[in-house]
């Protein structure tokens, strides 16, 4: 039965497209303020990409581990985070489109300052995970499945996935001697992982 809670405009923003909707309206806005908090210009720019890169790893650790935290710890939460899981992946999508607007918009402020920051190589493999992301965020409809089939769809974001697993723990991984910090993102992406093994004990 339908209640009333499940009317408020707060639950109504919490699920499916809505919930999509909320969480990029909530990331631009962020990004915007950072922007404006750290000067504007290449440091504002700069602080945009720290922040994008923060709230699209959050989205993916929340997307990749949903079906898993579901199994392990039955709850509300990891219900509505399974319930979500393909809301949260395309959050994450649209997290990583302000990330390279944001990159874009350093680009054409101050060029060398990029070039300084970055590398060829970094450059290729940005891309190759971005044109990864394109294709599973494409493939989170209904229409997509249809067309694609169910087994090549399977395929396609269990392959991606990981792809974009394996770029966020190189990408943070490399910048470990700069600062410990990035120690964090790489143990909670392990942590992901571990998280899916144990899940697959328990189904075992």
């Amino acid at each position: 039965m339908t209640t009333l809670a499940s009317h408020t405009p707060s639950v109504r923003l919490a699920e499916g497209w809505a919930l999509t909707g909320t969480i990029t309206l909530a990331v631009l806005a962020a990004s915007a303020l950072v922007h404006v908090a750290a000067g504007g210009g290449t440091d504002g720019f700069r602080a945009a990409i720290r922040l994008t890169a923060r709230t699209s790893l959050v989205l993916f650790l929340m997307s990749f581990a949903a079906s898993s935290l579901a199994r392990l710890a039955p709850s509300p939460l990891t219900r509505w985070m399974i319930r979500n899981r393909r809301y949260l992946g395309v959050s994450f999508a649209m997290s990583h489109v302000i990330h390279a607007a944001a990159i874009i918009a350093l680009v054409r402020a101050d060029a060398a300052l990029f070039w300084q920051l970055s590398t060829i190589g970094s450059v290729v493999t940005g891309s190759t995970t971005y044109l990864v992301i394109a294709l599973m965020a494409a493939t989170s409809f209904d229409a997509a499945v249809r067309w694609i089939g169910p087994r090549a769809w399977r395929s396609l974001h269990w392959w991606g996935a990981w792809y974009i697993w394996v770029s966020f723990v190189f990408t943070n991984g490399k910048r470990v001697p700069m600062s410990l910090w990035y120690l964090v993102p790489v143990a909670l992406l392990g942590l992901a992982v571990a998280l899916r093994w144990m899940a697959s004990r328990r189904m075992a």
